[in-house]
């Protein structure tokens, strides 16, 4: 599995630029039309995008959490790698990742119930931006501290 590394390692940060985007741009710009546009308008933009992102996102996130999956046990081979600093600041982020997948998981369950008020709908986007960011950092500085 090790030659398929780099593409793994292709399509992991393909996806994690997907989904960080589609929340960046939940919180920068859609948070940003409240102040700008009538309440009914600002929810239907809303509505029109979370339909949108709806037919894609599970997908995206399933496989940005495959191909991390993959990633870890390529670097890890299992948990043999969890005693050293590289290990912690891995678990770190597994940690981190599976909070985003949790709110995620929290997101869309809410969204099919009817329970994604737009007070829920803009924390919840802030939440998983805020530990997006931390996994961004702990990727790029683990390798270097």
């Amino acid at each position: 599995m090790a030659r398929w590394h780099p593409w793994i390692v292709l399509v992991h940060l393909s996806c994690a630029i997907v989904f960080i985007g589609a929340v960046a741009f939940e919180v920068f710009v859609l948070d940003a039309l409240h102040g700008r546009l009538d309440n009914a308008t600002v929810q239907r933009v809303e509505a029109i995008v979370m339909e949108r992102a709806r037919r894609f996102m599970p997908y995206v996130v399933a496989t940005l959490f495959v191909t991390g999956g993959l990633l870890f046990e390529l670097r890890c081979g299992g948990l043999s790698c969890m005693g050293s600093r590289f290990g912690v600041w891995l678990g770190l982020k597994v940690l981190l990742a599976l909070g985003v997948l949790a709110v995620f998981i929290g997101a869309v369950r809410a969204g099919r119930h009817g329970g994604m008020d737009p007070c829920r709908f803009r924390h919840t986007h802030r939440i998983v931006l805020v530990l997006m960011a931390a996994i961004v950092l702990l990727a790029k500085t683990m390798f270097v501290l």
